[in-house]
């Protein structure tokens, strides 16, 4: 041995280049060991100790709560204004293996009859309505169309179709889905449906040239479309509708198209449909659209489409147009600097930047952002550029959860969402930006586990900290909002100080999606949260209805609860 180490030693002395070259290379590889096991922790969030009851997850105690961590697994502290990323979780779950390939031993009609069985189980949100001809010149359906020559199912078809408000849905050639709100084209014989779909060969999608057509029982009505036009419902004549609703016309041979091409061009975004007379207005203190009555009081076919209802004298069916309602587009900078700051806080994904749209049409003024996003800038939230302290904006956006933070605003607006929607929305964020969606990569592999893992118990502690530390404090549901636009906005706008007139926020709910609203094209197809995941969420859930009781608040939702 002392032979070799000698042989070596003069080897060396002849050849230094080589014996340095050997020795960087050395301390190179210990260096990247030293780096690789410095990061294989997961990071705590400063301030935020992990206690043995919080690592529980489901079994966190009701009282005590403000010690919940925000979800990061033991390990090193990390100093206070660095981040660090610790290693992915290694993905143990594995995933449902392929469904297998249904023989071919049936014939036509043991596939449309296999293809009726599985539309007994859509009963619930579509109706089976037959198969009908199609043309590629001249569509049967002539609303939203999409293809996916691999995942095609029937449900969604029908779900996509729903949410844009059509009333039916056609599959074809396995793998076409066809939107609209009637049909124009003749029936065909069922055996000429089929073909199974690309995406689940129990259920027929079609043929070539035929499609499947369901009528869709759960269809949103408040966003129905009809071409440009958006449905808002049937709605009782207001008492005074010369007033209400100013610009009118007779029309003997009325339809859809025609009263809303007509309300269009006088460029008012609401028409209704009343019998053989068209009118159009704005909404209003006189028509409001709050009141909706039974769809079937408007229920009278057009004089010129059989497919379509055109109201009555007594009952308006009621579209809105493409014309935008400017009375509320209108905003700028408050005039004088803000003498309080209030903040607009959420968890992310939680939907601040559309509670941020709609506080700014209710009110005139820009919100500014603790932060500062270039891509929301060039969307309009003029705020976004300004200093969070610059008191030229009507409120804050932010994130923070810390009691510095939190302490720094003189009062707040908080906003809670379903974590499951919340933690789904901001993923979705994260991997593909504000309207954009993370791709099916990012949800099956390591980086959704380890999202959840981190950010869940965020959900809880954000809320809990902003109860416990923050001064005048309203809690608005996000649901609530969604459900009841007019109410919430009016609340919020009170903690805000400002007199919003009621014709305004009436025109806030004409213009309320706004541009970040992400399209239901892509929407998971399966529930990307495990047993585990959910166990621990609905103990977070259960911890924060606590929370929010002992304050005389009225709890979570019901709906926040696992399904």
């Amino acid at each position: 041995m002392a032979k070799l180490l000698l042989k070596l030693q003069r080897y060396f002395r002849r050849k230094p280049v080589r014996f340095f070259t050997l020795l960087a290379l050395y301390l190179a590889a210990g260096s990247l060991v030293f780096l690789h096991s410095g990061f294989s922790g997961e990071p705590t969030v400063p301030g935020s100790p992990r206690s043995p009851a919080a690592a529980e997850g489901p079994g966190l105690p009701y009282l005590g709560v403000m010690q919940l961590s925000r979800g990061f697994k033991a390990a090193a502290t990390i100093p206070a204004g660095s981040r660090r990323h610790g290693a992915w979780f290694r993905n143990t779950s594995k995933e449902p293996s392929d469904r297998g390939k249904s023989r071919e031993n049936s014939g036509t009609r043991s596939r449309a009859l296999r293809g009726r069985s599985g539309r007994e189980k859509e009963e619930d949100r579509a109706r089976y309505i037959g198969c009908y001809e199609d043309n590629t010149r001249q569509r049967t359906l002539r609303g939203m169309s999409f293809f996916d020559y691999k995942k095609m199912t029937v449900f969604r078809c029908q779900d996509n179709c729903a949410e844009r408000g059509y009333l039916y849905a056609g599959l074809e050639f396995g793998a076409e889905c066809y939107c609209g709100h009637k049909i124009q084209a003749s029936n065909a014989s069922e055996s000429e449906c089929n073909m199974e779909c690309k995406g689940e060969r129990s259920n027929t999608c079609g043929g070539v040239n035929r499609l499947s057509i369901y009528r869709l029982e759960l269809a949103q009505e408040s966003a129905r479309r009809y071409g440009s036009a958006i449905f808002r419902g049937c709605f009782r004549r207001p008492e005074n509708v010369s007033i209400a609703l100013p610009a009118s016309q007779l029309m003997l041979n009325m339809s859809v198209d025609k009263c809303v091409d007509f309300c269009t061009e006088k460029e008012f975004p609401l028409a209704a449909l009343a019998g053989t007379t068209c009118r159009c207005g704005f909404p209003s203190t006189l028509f409001p659209l709050h009141e909706r009555e039974d769809e079937q009081l408007c229920a009278h076919k057009c004089a010129a489409e059989e497919f379509e209802s055109c109201g009555s004298a007594e009952f308006l069916l009621v579209y809105q147009t493409q014309v935008q309602d400017n009375r509320c587009m209108d905003r700028r900078f408050l005039p004088s600097r803000a003498k309080q700051l209030v903040a607009l806080a959420s968890f992310p994904g939680a939907g601040n930047t559309w509670a941020r749209h709609l506080i700014e049409l209710a009110t005139g003024f820009y919100t500014g952002s603790y932060y500062f996003d270039g891509s929301l800038y060039n969307k309009g939230f003029k705020g976004e550029r300004d200093h969070w302290r610059s008191g030229r904006t009507i409120c804050i956006k932010t994130h923070e959860s810390g009691q510095k933070e939190i302490e720094s605003f003189d009062s707040a607006i908080l906003l809670i969402r379903n974590p499951y929607k919340a933690l789904m929305a901001e993923f979705n964020r994260k991997y593909g930006g504000h309207i954009g969606f993370a791709a099916h990569a990012h949800w099956k592999g390591k980086e959704w586990p380890e999202f959840v893992a981190n950010y869940a118990p965020w959900w809880a502690t954000h809320t809990l900290d902003w109860l416990r530390f923050g001064k005048k404090v309203l809690v608005v549901h996000f649901e609530d909002l969604k459900r009841d636009l007019f109410v919430q906005l009016q609340r919020m706008v009170a903690l805000l100080g400002v007199t919003a007139c009621e014709d305004r926020l009436l025109c806030v709910e004409g213009q309320k999606d706004g541009n970040f609203k992400r399209s239901g094209l892509r929407k998971l197809e399966y529930d990307p949260y495990t047993a585990e995941m959910r166990k621990a969420i609905g103990g977070y859930i259960r911890t924060v209805d606590a929370a929010l009781k002992l304050r005389n608040l009225s709890g979570v939702p019901e709906d926040y609860y696992p399904r």
